[in-house]
């Protein structure tokens, strides 16, 4: 369909690149793109669909973008409201869509919808739906704190008819075919945010060499050169456990523990590297001038985006049998 028929390593070999990208926005675009929007469609979809949705998307003509939260349902997937009722050979959709990277832009977007009243584990299906079809609003492009180069929307529909070949795989399975989405989504998440945390750090050490401050140089104290030592070496831990994770996962492994693990850490380290590093930069740190005052910002969303860390949490715990599982 266009693609180099590479394993999912090379995916994220790609993230940790883009990561040299200065901002957050852009490589969270190709992301959605290659690692959010299209896995299920890659895996589960029709040939029919592959050559109308993939194959354009795959050569750049297409944007792709995924509608799973809601207003009311983020991180609660099963709790969406958005319904595909089914009327003769097509599904007519109902419903809302909120906080969809590139959804102002978008050609077609991976639609998670109910279209059944069973249990929520197993009324949902996912449909590849054009989005120049009547009764699709975009209501409005989100003012964000970060993130600001990537356009988020809020999208209703309205009687939205869509031909019930649309649909990726078999209806009621959209919930699990979307957490397995979920898994390369939160790798992809994690290894995007690994370059730039080695940025940061160095631009700090570089920054607070010549920085001086009672007469020399901020780095020079062991508070600061110990600090992003430290900072560093957790780095390094979550590359490693990151690596762990995709190799498991190429091999056909259930890596669900190890995404929300790295997922998790990911983006609590972000905010730790960021929010230390602003620090020893001083006033100069909380201008738009710099690169760490940006990522402050555009990073604090993977902390909720994907998975909130009290989602990864609860998932860590499932696996742990700590909780019990649905």
């Amino acid at each position: 369909y266009g693609g180099m028929g590479l394993d999912f390593s090379y995916n994220i070999a790609v993230a940790e690149e883009l990561g040299n990208i200065r901002c957050g926005g852009i490589p969270m675009a190709i992301g959605v793109q290659s690692g959010m929007a299209t896995p299920a469609l890659t895996r589960f979809g029709s040939d029919e669909l592959k050559k109308q949705f993939l194959v354009p998307t795959i050569a750049g003509d297409f944007v792709a973008c995924l509608g799973v939260s809601e207003a009311g349902a983020g991180s609660d997937v099963a709790n969406i409201k958005t319904t595909a009722v089914r009327k003769g050979d097509e599904y007519v959709i109902n419903g809302g869509k909120m906080w969809i990277t590139s959804g102002s832009q978008a050609d077609w977007m991976c639609l998670l919808a109910n279209t059944s009243e069973g249990p929520p584990h197993q009324n949902k299906s996912l449909i590849c739906l054009p989005m120049n079809l009547p009764g699709i609003h975009v209501a409005k492009k989100i003012d964000k704190l970060g993130m600001r180069s990537s356009d988020t929307a809020q999208i209703f529909f309205e009687d939205v008819r869509v031909p019930c070949k649309n649909l990726i795989g078999e209806e009621g399975n959209g919930f699990t075919y979307q957490m397995l989405q979920f898994q390369e989504e939160r790798l992809w998440g994690v290894a995007s945010a690994l370059t730039p945390m080695e940025t940061i750090i160095q631009e700090t050490i570089d920054y607070t060499r010549q920085r001086k401050v009672f007469g020399r140089p901020v780095l020079h104290n062991q508070t600061v050169h110990f600090r992003l030592a430290e900072l560093a070496a957790e780095v390094e831990l979550l590359r490693s456990l990151l690596h762990r994770a995709v190799a498991l996962y190429v091999e056909g492994n259930d890596v669900t523990k190890f995404a929300s693990m790295a997922k998790l850490k990911a983006g609590r380290l972000t905010r730790e590297v960021t929010d230390s590093c602003l620090q020893f930069w001083g006033g100069m740190g909380f201008t738009s001038e710099v690169l760490v005052s940006r990522l402050y910002r555009d990073f604090r969303l993977i902390s909720i985006g994907g998975g909130s860390d009290e989602t990864m949490l609860s998932i860590i715990c499932k696996y742990m049998d700590i909780l019990p599982r649905k």
